[in-house]
């Protein structure tokens, strides 16, 4: 059974156990890279293995490929294998709630190739206040081969972004903090601001008060408004380093918009390079929010 791309709680609980089932816990703290790593140890879902944005999702930085690059294809296949997922695995992400981490690693499970693959909806939070069961301790699962068939049509880089400028055929989609999409404040990147032409739509404006996603026709309403009518296959989706871009693309998909692409090295990456344009305050696009 394929549960894409939100799964139950009460679903993930009839199935812990099940060895044909890999939970992964996605808990991470970018103010404290080793917060989620501790949570996990502390506890976690029963059965639960942990992934860490920095050395299992993301790849060597050069200081120009952005914050959170992506790992090559081989690399990741080697940490999916170790994780114990293989290309019949049902796959179910989680973070603290239905958040920008759990959606990182279903996204590249799909890039790669793999569709089995579901977050939990409301995440470990939602888990918790259910009463659910918990396990501390450090898991794993028994290694298994990852074949990675990538879809490169998934992905863009800032060259096919450059090149996307001022195309009304296209849409940039920036799932950062209004704040940081206009320009008023940058605490991580080099430059403040936006890619020209781009609309904000900030990520935690996707789950509701307790973290769990949105309706479907509430988030139609929103990415429709924000796309202006550009079909969902032209819209690219980034955020300050390829992971909160996820969120969106992951409610994009909920709300029945398939197709998006991620600018992987997104605004780190952008913004590194003094020759690319930049653009502050609400921004020339159309459906800004």
């Amino acid at each position: 059974m394929t549960h894409s791309p939100l799964i139950a709680t009460e679903t993930l609980a009839v199935h812990l156990g099940d060895p044909a089932w890999a939970i992964v816990d996605c808990r991470f703290a970018l103010e404290d890279t080793g917060w989620g790593e501790r949570e996990y140890v502390a506890r976690h879902v029963p059965g639960a293995v942990y992934a860490h944005l920095d050395r299992d999702l993301s790849g060597a930085k050069t200081g120009r490929n952005g914050r959170h690059p992506l790992p090559a294809p081989e690399v990741v296949a080697q940490t999916f294998s170790r994780l114990g997922i293989d290309g019949v695995t049902q796959v179910v992400a989680y973070g603290a709630e239905t958040d920008m981490f759990s959606a990182r690693l279903w996204w590249m499970l799909r890039w790669l190739g793999h569709e089995r693959v579901a977050v939990l909806d409301g995440g470990f939070d939602k888990w918790i206040s259910e009463g659910r069961p918990v396990k501390p301790g450090v898991e794993t699962r028994r290694p298994l081969k990852f074949e990675p068939h990538e879809r490169p049509e998934m992905v863009v880089d800032g060259a096919a972004i450059a090149g996307l400028l001022g195309n009304g055929r296209w849409r940039l989609i920036d799932a950062r903090a209004p704040e940081r999409y206009r320009g008023e404040i940058e605490p991580l990147d080099a430059r403040a601001g936006h890619i020209p032409g781009a609309v904000d739509c900030y990520y935690k404006q996707t789950v509701n008060e307790s973290g769990v996603l949105l309706s479907q026709a509430e988030l139609r309403s929103r990415f429709e408004s924000a796309s202006a009518g550009i079909p969902p296959e032209r819209v690219v989706c980034y955020c300050g380093s390829g992971v909160s871009a996820c969120q969106n693309i992951l409610a994009l998909e909920h709300a029945g918009l398939s197709g998006a692409k991620l600018y992987a090295g997104s605004w780190s990456e952008w913004a590194s390079d003094p020759t690319r344009p930049i653009e502050v305050g609400e921004g020339s696009g159309t459906g800004s929010k």
